[in-house]
């Protein structure tokens, strides 16, 4: 399916609408059936019908159309955060007394979610390197049941081989899911690699405008369904019609921002590299990456995150970069028109700084649409500071 269709057309019924551009809102919480029997047919499967906006809702079902296909997946649902598209599959297919092997270094809330939620309900998580498949086959128990990947991850961008790993599971019987969010559907297939579930944070590179949370699962109709009907329904995690509006929105131009980020990336990433002033350069499309023919392989393009470590002592050589940046905005995320900095060592206090732990002097960076030389000299400013 041509990626203009499916951005531009897919899920667009205009004559549905009075032939408007851009679809509308449809703000209802609650729809209306012309009798009993349609009534009773909606409440049998709400998959398939429009009865309240928690479930199935107009303006979300075109945004499920198109990114379901952008992922090369049967459907979609689209929840109230990213941390909801992940978890919520997880609480869908796991049950006590089952193991989830888990990547190291997940998104952080992830993490949480492995070692304080799961155990309560006697589910045990273990986490392994999983920068080559077999460390996954070493570590799988008689009582795995999901293989969870993210691929890279979004400080020191690590991959895993992403077909190898869904045909270790498959011939188990294992699920597989990814949050796919640092590649986006446009940059990374995981469903055409095999991948179960393939999850990402919507407000990023989908949304693209910083002013929008969500959250994307993409998967078989089957499984989908199974979601829909229990987890989804009951937890009430649902978009809002507004944000699935903007999301629409957002899709319209995801192609030639990426294009521009990525263009943007390739460039300031040459000129940092081997800079005085930093110790490494993390990014995977980068050729001093260590899996970088990997990437090359599974990745179409490498969005705008990548990371620095700072040839730094100090914590305060740290700060000094991070506080002298004039066009970075210090914040979490990514994804928007704005160009962003995350130092690592931000989120523990000050007297556990390490220098000699090189995570300690690492500072992410997304580069956003501001134009490369104008991001560069900023950095290099910064930079002198260290």
């Amino acid at each position: 399916m041509d990626l203009s269709y499916i951005i531009n057309e897919l899920g667009e019924d205009r004559e549905q609408y009075y032939q408007a551009i851009a679809p509308p809102i449809i703000q209802s919480s609650n729809f209306a059936f012309r009798s009993v029997d349609a009534f009773r047919e909606g409440l049998a499967d709400e998959y398939g019908h429009w009865i309240y906006s928690r479930g199935n809702n107009p303006t979300v079902d075109i945004l499920r159309r198109k990114l379901a296909a952008l992922d090369g997946a049967e459907d979609a649902l689209v929840f109230g955060s990213g941390i909801a598209a992940i978890v919520t599959p997880m609480l869908a297919n796991l049950s006590a007394g089952d193991h989830v092997l888990s990547v190291g270094r997940p998104y952080s809330w992830t993490m949480k979610f492995f070692d304080r939620i799961l155990p309560r309900f006697g589910i045990s998580v273990s986490y392994v390197d999983g920068t080559r498949v077999e460390h996954f086959e070493q570590e799988l128990r008689d009582n795995t049941r999901l293989i969870y990947l993210e691929s890279p991850n979004t400080f020191t961008y690590e991959l895993q081989d992403l077909a190898g790993v869904a045909a270790l599971a498959g011939g188990r019987g294992i699920l597989t899911l990814i949050d796919n969010s640092y590649c986006s559907p446009l940059y990374q297939k995981p469903i055409a690699m095999g991948i179960d579930f393939c999850a990402q944070t919507a407000t990023k590179f989908i949304g693209g405008h910083s002013d929008t949370v969500a959250g994307v699962l993409t998967g078989s109709r089957d499984r989908i369904k199974k979601i829909f009907d229990g987890e989804f329904m009951n937890f009430g995690g649902t978009v809002s019609p507004l944000n699935a509006w903007l999301l629409i929105r957002g899709l319209r131009t995801l192609e030639i921002r990426l294009e521009r980020i990525c263009s943007s990336t390739a460039k300031i990433t040459d000129v940092l590299f081997g800079h005085p002033k930093i110790e490494k350069l993390i990014f995977p499309l980068h050729p001093s990456f260590p899996q970088f023919e990997l990437a090359q392989k599974q990745m179409k393009g490498g969005g705008g995150l990548f990371s620095i470590i700072l040839k730094t002592e100090e914590i305060g050589g740290v700060e000094r970069f991070c506080n002298h940046l004039k066009h970075f905005l210090l914040a979490v995320s990514w994804g928007g028109h704005e160009s962003l900095a995350f130092p690592f060592m931000a989120g523990f206090p000050k007297e556990e700084f390490n220098a000699s732990n090189p995570d300690h002097r690492l500072v992410r960076l997304y580069i956003g649409l501001e134009n490369p030389d104008y991001l560069l000299q900023d950095l290099h400013q910064a930079l002198d500071q260290v």
